[in-house]
């Protein structure tokens, strides 16, 4: 699936719980959230706002 990354919701350096909101993608006028797989704090943000990313694609590093 390709989509588009419409809102980035965490930050470089953000705390976030096993279930936080990331970023949200759209794709076919859905929106839909990807989720953080494990707490800690966001190192790295792969994509930005208007990005085109696919299934498999590096969105964020939580460490």
């Amino acid at each position: 699936m390709v989509a588009n990354v419409w809102k980035i919701v965490a930050a470089e350096g953000d705390e976030v719980e096993d279930g936080d909101t990331l970023v949200i993608l759209e794709s076919m006028k859905m929106e839909i959230p990807v989720l953080a797989e494990v707490s800690g704090k966001v190192s790295r943000l792969a994509v930005a706002e208007g990005d085109v990313v696919q299934e498999g694609d590096l969105i964020a590093v939580i460490g």
